[in-house]
């Protein structure tokens, strides 16, 4: 089973795109998506929730991951399957 996905993002952001692409290519099949451009105040409780202004921000159960680079860091660190897995 494949853990529950969480990405804030917005309508124009190719490294959005690029960590939808990867989490795919892992076998994720559903991201909830929350478009902070369209809800001001999602967009304060994801600073609220990261420290962090940009996007994307990814949760991955309850594990904040990072953006996009933090994204495929531990993809080639070897974390991320087991993350996804449920397992770490």
């Amino acid at each position: 089973m494949t853990a529950q996905v969480l990405m804030y993002t917005t309508a124009v952001c190719p490294y959005c795109i690029r960590a939808k692409q990867l989490l795919s290519a892992r076998g994720v099949t559903q991201i909830e998506e929350v478009r902070v451009d369209l809800d001001p105040d999602r967009r304060d409780e994801m600073m609220q929730k990261t420290q962090r202004r940009t996007v994307p921000q990814i949760f991955i159960g309850d594990t904040h991951v990072g953006g996009c680079d933090d994204l495929y860091a531990l993809d080639k660190a070897g974390g991320l399957q087991p993350l996804l897995d449920g397992a770490a």
